[in-house]
């Protein structure tokens, strides 16, 4: 199996995917792709928030020239998405690309391919083979019957063999499905088929609440096998949102540093504090913090010091007022409606 150490190291502009290199954050632009205001700015957010490549859509040379602003405006790379039209490609990559999704057996001729092959290998511009559920070539789902895991591999394995024959092989590849479970099977196929990097994704997941337990299922159970190379958390929201849930996963496997992990009990009949609100709030406050440490919120003295003593500093619940702690020993006592404030000061101090 091919593990994401072991996979080929491709760059979409100098961020590296594969080969060892640190799992990378994707998000794609929802603006109309003729808007170039709205799609700048989106863009802007999506790099303040921490996304590591961008993608854009690009159905028609007007599109392109959105594309190119918005390669101006970010210092991430930029995607360009393209489906059936090959010239939009070779535009997309003169335009600045740093990196092609498009599936080449569904733009034509050899001589299509080639072209873009070529254009792409000048440029150094890698591929992304992007194979979902709804895009099996029909000859391959009448030899599955459905498009199953196998099927979708098989439809992948396809399309990088166009790109071979023009000894292209700065490739990655995904293989995404709404269905979290076909999803991970189908990369855990192509891991032990492909030596190329995968992208890993449960396409068309849902809201901000289903998509994100989807994605984290699927997305999270290859991670920790080492299969995956970049993610994209596909949320029907915010793109910014996708950005922040795909980190936050990244964090919970150890596999981000950087910013607070939190830690906090789900509370019982002994907590006699709000200690709710006080979570949800400590997250507000304290999102900005890039500070490498785990905060520990926790209900009572009980789950506090003891439980959570592998916190760098915490607060844990009383009768109407809480203590402070920090690497297991309490600091201090404090009334319940101070007990944030203390919190956060002393976090300054780290």
């Amino acid at each position: 199996m091919y593990t994401n150490d072991m996979t080929k190291k491709v760059f979409a502009g100098k961020v590296p995917i594969g080969g060892g290199a640190p799992v990378t954050v994707q998000s794609m632009l929802c603006v109309p792709a003729h808007d170039i205001t709205g799609n700048t700015a989106q863009a802007k957010a999506l790099e303040k928030a921490g996304c590591d490549i961008v993608r854009i859509a690009v159905p028609d040379t007007e599109a392109v020239k959105t594309l190119a602003a918005v390669k101006e405006s970010v210092n991430i790379p930029v995607v360009a998405d393209i489906h059936f039209d090959y010239k939009l490609a070779l535009e997309s990559v003169a335009a600045g690309a740093d990196k092609i999704r498009i599936n080449p057996g569904n733009i034509g001729s050899d001589d299509r391919v080639k072209a873009v092959a070529d254009a792409c290998r000048t440029a150094g511009v890698p591929i992304r083979i992007g194979v979902n559920s709804g895009s099996v070539e029909k000859n391959i789902l009448a030899k599955y019957g459905a498009p199953t895991p196998e099927a979708m591999v098989e439809s992948g394995l396809y399309h990088i063999s166009l790109l071979e024959k023009y000894d292209f092989d700065d490739i990655v590849l995904s293989l995404k499905s709404s269905d979290a479970v076909s999803m991970y099977r189908a990369y855990v196929l192509a891991a032990e088929k492909c030596r190329y990097p995968l992208h890993l994704g449960v396409t068309e997941a849902g809201t901000a609440k289903t998509g994100t337990i989807k994605s984290a299922a699927g997305i999270g159970g290859l991670l920790l096998r080492g299969i995956g190379a970049t993610i994209r958390i596909s949320l029907t929201d915010d793109p910014v949102k996708e950005v922040e849930a795909g980190k936050d996963l990244l964090k919970a496997l150890g596999l981000r540093k950087g910013g607070i992990r939190f830690v906090s009990c789900p509370t019982c009949g002994r907590t006699k504090i709000d200690l709710i609100k006080i979570a949800n709030e400590a997250e507000k406050r304290l999102a900005g913090t890039d500070k490498d440490i785990t905060v520990a919120i926790m209900g009572c003295v009980v789950n506090g010091p003891g439980e959570a003593h592998e916190a760098d500093i915490g607060i844990a619940g009383g009768d109407g007022c809480g203590v402070l702690f920090k690497n297991g020993e309490i600091l201090r006592k404090i009334p319940e409606d101070r007990l944030l404030d203390e919190l956060i000061k002393e976090i300054e101090k780290i």
